[in-house]
């Protein structure tokens, strides 16, 4: 199974080193894959350093894609991180 759903950047410092590791944490609970894409470029969401590669600031729409037995719960999981700016304060 895969779901690909689109997702907006909407914290203030955009996809930096400790947002990119909250969705590693996130990846890595999970049995599915995570391939995050920008502007025809893929990142591997498993890794930090191929995310950090996308340069994703404030306002950036990436597309994640994660395929595998649990994807779904993985897609809402990663939602609630974007929405909740990876826990940042502003």
């Amino acid at each position: 199974m895969e779901v690909i759903k689109n997702l907006t950047v909407s914290n203030k410092l955009g996809i930096h080193a400790r947002a990119a590791a909250r969705i590693v944490e996130l990846v890595k609970k999970h049995r599915s894959t995570l391939i995050l894409a920008k502007d025809g470029k893929e990142a591997d969401g498993s890794n930090i350093l191929s995310i950090l590669t996308l340069a994703c600031p404030k306002g950036t729409e990436i597309k994640a894609r994660a395929a595998g037995e649990d994807c779904e719960e993985l897609i809402v999981k990663l939602f609630e991180l974007f929405d909740s700016k990876f826990g940042e304060v502003s």
